[in-house]
């Protein structure tokens, strides 16, 4: 029996599993990718409820620690940010940057 009729099908299955997983986005790629109508808006999502960007040490999405943290962003619908309530910001209302919480 030639060895070469069974390795060949198993390496061109191996070369297409490594296409297709190249060829994925991860997860942290999919959340980063800002959406055209959406805008990044820090210290309006609630404990546990933020998309991404929660500070030093966090693994991103759902990690913020309290409402509103500062560090910490939702998506919002674009132009709507700056007319979002948060109880942390100095404006009192989301902004598009992080921010120093007010005390």
């Amino acid at each position: 029996m030639n060895q070469t009729q069974h390795t060949l099908p198993a390496a061109a299955l191996a070369i297409a599993l490594s296409a297709a997983f190249i060829a994925m986005p991860t997860a942290a790629q999919q959340a980063a990718a800002p959406q055209a109508d959406k805008e990044q808006c820090y210290g309006v999502a609630l404990k546990g409820k933020n998309d991404c960007a929660a500070g030093a040490g966090t693994t991103c999405a759902g990690t913020s620690k309290v409402d509103h943290q500062a560090n910490a962003w939702s998506l919002v619908p674009k132009g709507s940010c700056e007319k979002t309530i948060s109880k942390s910001s100095p404006t009192g209302f989301g902004q598009l940057k992080a921010f120093k919480a007010k005390a």
